[in-house]
């Protein structure tokens, strides 16, 4: 899933309470996630969302050289 994560880095979230946020869609560009919050919140008034950017998926597994042994 890490190469369809880097196609859609922008995440809507639904935030439930200041620890819970759950994923409702993937985006490619911040301005579709910002225009798909505005439907969100004409349709569900009374929830919270938010859009954040997901830099995991784009965080590479580096491996550590070992040092070494003399």
């Amino acid at each position: 899933m890490q190469y369809q994560a880097q196609l859609t880095p922008w995440i809507v979230y639904l935030v439930e309470s200041e620890t819970l946020r759950n994923p409702v869609s993937r985006f490619r560009r911040r301005n579709d996630a910002d225009a798909y919050i505005k439907v969100l919140r004409n349709t569900k008034p009374d929830s919270d969302f938010l859009v954040e950017f997901d830099s995991a998926s784009f965080a590479k597994k580096v491996k550590v050289a070992e040092p070494a042994l003399a």
